[in-house]
């Protein structure tokens, strides 16, 4: 016998949106490492909601508690190709908050009858029944061991349950640097720049309570000095970054088709971008990991002879977005496709100063 019905592994915006949603409907445990304390982890995420996002938390009721909410409120993105020095303002319509602050609220919703350990889960075994054994280490340092009939990766761009479940499945991935500044440019704002010398993905910046926060994904060799030299590039733009407050790190996937992405199987899912749902195009996951924690728990709620199968067949239209996606991606990426469209002024805003 297990102790558990269901373990959920990452309690990020997947994680959260799963326990909230079949939590107070079996025995689950969430294993999650953030906590309110001082010395939490906290993901590395430069913290706006996109529509697609806010889309997603509507069909659910949900609004926003104001104190998420962080200064100032932004319209348009400042888009700069370092290659051409070609500069465009697009308007977008991004909620600016504080991601660790939004982590704890989905966290807080989360019915009482959902067991949380504040761990990371360091070990998967499959049992001689099918069931799980998992090996978690507490935020303290003591180790504990939980058994689950499922689990559900939640975790992220490095999720042990992927790894588990597909030890050979190779998923692009980057590794996304941000330091965060005090505010000292003239006036907020928020950019995308493209840097073909440094990286053939994004860099972004966003404004954020008096704290200026510079971020970008590279691949992982030579990661800190490429961003370090693009942040050399980006000061004869104007940009201003004086001494650092703190440097963080993280993992980030770029699927670069349908097929990157894995659902689970025998008794084990993933969802978010642990499952491979990420924008390859914008590296935005909080829409894909919310929709696909709302798909699961209907999945399992409605008691399917394979679960993993229907679930696999319900995901289909979020494979399909990928795949517009991918093909989004030379529009942005291709230093020429790009240079055409950001020249045509095609859906640009143009900023009086």
């Amino acid at each position: 016998m297990s102790d558990f019905s269901i373990a959920i592994i990452g309690g990020g915006p997947a994680g959260a949106t799963l326990a909230r949603l079949i939590g107070g409907r079996c025995s689950a445990l969430l294993i999650d490492g953030k906590t309110y304390s001082g010395d939490s982890f906290r993901k590395p995420c430069g913290g706006l909601l996109s529509p697609d996002a806010q889309k997603a938390f509507a069909e659910f009721d949900l609004t926003l508690p104001k104190d998420i909410l962080v200064d100032p409120q932004i319209f348009s993105v400042r888009t700069i190709d370092l290659r051409t020095h070609c500069e465009r303002h697009y308007q977008r319509f991004y909620m600016n908050l504080d991601r660790h602050k939004f982590d704890m609220w989905l966290k807080s919703l989360i019915p009482e009858k959902v067991v949380k350990f504040y761990g990371k889960c360091r070990n998967i075994t499959r049992r001689p029944d099918g069931t799980f054994r998992l090996v978690c280490k507490g935020n303290g340092g003591a180790e504990e061991i939980f058994t689950a009939d499922r689990i559900i990766g939640a975790d992220g761009a490095n999720s042990i349950v992927r790894k588990f479940l597909y030890p050979q499945k190779k998923i692009r991935r980057y590794t996304a640097v941000q330091q965060w500044f005090p505010e000292e440019n003239a006036k907020p704002f928020y950019s995308c720049i493209f840097d073909p010398e440094t990286s053939d993905c994004c860099s972004w910046s966003i404004s954020k309570d008096n704290i200026f926060i510079f971020g970008g994904a590279f691949a992982p060799y030579k990661c800190r000095e490429n961003f370090e030299a693009q942040k050399k590039r980006l000061e004869k733009f104007g940009f201003v970054f004086g001494e650092p407050l703190k440097t963080e790190a993280c993992m980030v996937l770029r699927p670069e088709s349908p097929f990157d992405i894995c659902t689970g199987r025998n008794g084990a899912f993933l969802i978010g971008e642990a499952a491979g749902l990420i924008s390859p195009s914008s590296l935005e996951g909080i829409s894909f990991a919310v929709n696909s924690a709302r798909i699961l728990a209907e999945v399992l709620e409605g008691n399917a002879a394979d679960p993993e199968k229907a679930y696999s067949a319900r995901i289909i239209p979020m494979r399909i977005k990928i795949l517009s996606k991918v093909m989004k991606c030379p529009f942005m990426y291709d230093p020429l496709l790009r240079s055409l469209v950001m020249k045509s002024g095609i859906e640009s805003i143009k900023v009086i100063k």
